[in-house]
Formats: structure tokens, C-alpha cells, sequence
């Protein structure tokens, strides 16, 4: 959803993350509780297609933990780097 600013249907994010019908709904209607997804209801011809939109704040939410989970990778990666570098190892070393 924040690759898509216009939002996605719910069968298409349904099917997007293998998610039944009845269990996305639920995790839908928990994040609009939290202002973080919006659900809009639109009617044309044929059958009434719901449609989430991710909000301002639950776009930069979502951002936020990116930012917090690529901080613990490079914590990870630093810590290898000290680890090799500690035992005398270096990656080279690991490939021979």
C-alpha cells in the first residue's frame, strides 16, 4: 500500500498476502481502529469494491520501522565484521 498511493482493492491485497478473506478483514479493521489504514467503501456497476489507502501518519509509521529494522541489520552486520575481525577470520578466510 505505500507503493501505491491510490490504494489497493481488498481482493488484490488479500491475494497479495495469502491472507483469507476473514483474517485480512480483521487486521484491516484493527489498523483503521489505529488511523493507520483507511477502508473506503466505492459503488459502481457491478459489485461494491473496497478500497484501503494507507494514511499520512501510518505511512510514516510504516517508514519508521524500516528505518528500525535496517538499524538492526547494520547492528548485525557491524557486529560480524567485529566478530571475524576478532578471531582472526576475515571473510576471505571464510571462502578458503
Amino acid at each position: 500500500m505505500v507503493a501505491n498511493p491510490e490504494g489497493l482493492s481488498f481482493t488484490a491485497l488479500a491475494e497479495s498476502c495469502a491472507l483469507t478473506d476473514g483474517n485480512l478483514n480483521r487486521h484491516l479493521h484493527a489498523l483503521a481502529e489505529m488511523k493507520i489504514v483507511t477502508l473506503s467503501r466505492l459503488r459502481g456497476t457491478g459489485r461494491p469494491t473496497t478500497v484501503v489507502r494507507i494514511t499520512k501518519s501510518g505511512r510514516t509509521r510504516f517508514l519508521a520501522y524500516i528505518d528500525e529494522l535496517e538499524a538492526v541489520i547494520r547492528a548485525v552486520h557491524e557486529s560480524e565484521r567485529e566478530d571475524d575481525v576478532a578471531s582472526g577470520f576475515g571473510r576471505l578466510a571464510a571462502q578458503a
